[in-house]
């Protein structure tokens, strides 16, 4: 049975210069414990699908089901079962990663013995024991993602969504987080929904891929069945069987977002 299922999903957005169809009818079908790559070029509906299986947005069109729970019909259900890392953090600068991991329990709805036996069970599993008492802002890059990965698994989701987990961190911090990223899933089960502009991280993280392009799958495979079919070769780069798929090249990763 899909942990992430999708039949049409669609998303039409209402401008002064008329309707904009920015996701025109994904279907997906994400297996438990599975990391699923989901890429796009800029506009392509990436960011507007991801929106709404994490109840952001509301679909205007299709039906999707998120951890066993109707998108439409349960949203608060759905986002009890899920974590969210979005691309920039919002940690309070005045708080120690101690009190912003408690919090988070807290507001998930565990007891506070529990917040607080959970905040020391994934801090010891992400490398954040010593920094538990540090205020955010003391932390490095790669230190902060890892905070932004605890806030997302504090409450021991079904689903991790994770957003442009790596863009601005150095090479070693990113090698560190595909490695926890891998840990989830190896150790715990957790089916991790991966968008990202590095195709590099993408091949050497996700089990399959997706590729939306003008609001819909133009293309889905293990990164070696994508690159035979439209490279040539399972040794060829995602590079090219991207480009291939869609025509363009995926937006740098420091790119201003655009939000379809």
């Amino acid at each position: 049975m899909a942990i992430i299922s999708t039949a049409g999903l669609a998303k039409t957005f209402t401008t002064k210069a008329g309707p904009v169809e920015a996701v025109r009818g994904i279907d997906l079908s994400v297996s438990p414990g599975e990391i699923l790559g989901f890429l796009g070029p800029n506009g392509a509906g990436k960011t507007t699908t991801l929106r709404m299986l994490t109840t952001l947005l509301p679909p205007t069109g299709g039906a999707a089901t998120v951890a066993g729970f109707d998108l439409r019909a349960d949203p608060a259900a759905v986002r009890r079962r899920i974590g969210y890392v979005a691309q920039s953090g919002g940690v309070d600068p005045q708080e120690s990663v101690r009190d912003e991991l408690v919090l988070q329990g807290r507001l998930y709805g565990l007891s506070r013995a529990d917040a607080v036996a959970r905040t020391a069970e994934v801090a010891a599993e992400l490398g954040l024991t010593e920094l538990l008492d540090r205020r955010t802002p003391a932390l490095s890059g790669g230190q902060r993602r890892r905070l932004d990965l605890a806030l997302g698994l504090v409450h021991r989701p079904d689903v991790l969504f994770l957003d442009e987990p790596t863009t601005g961190l150095d090479p070693g911090s990113r090698a560190d987080l595909w490695q926890l990223v891998r840990g989830l899933r190896d150790t715990h089960g957790t089916t991790v929904f991966l968008t990202t502009h590095y195709l590099d991280e993408a091949d050497a993280l996700a089990d399959r891929i997706v590729v939306v392009d003008a609001g819909v799958v133009a293309a889905e495979g293990t990164p070696a069945a994508l690159k035979q079919k439209y490279a040539g070769s399972p040794g060829a780069s995602l590079q090219d069987a991207f480009l291939a798929i869609t025509g363009r090249a995926p937006a740098p990763a420091d790119a201003a977002p655009v939000a379809v």
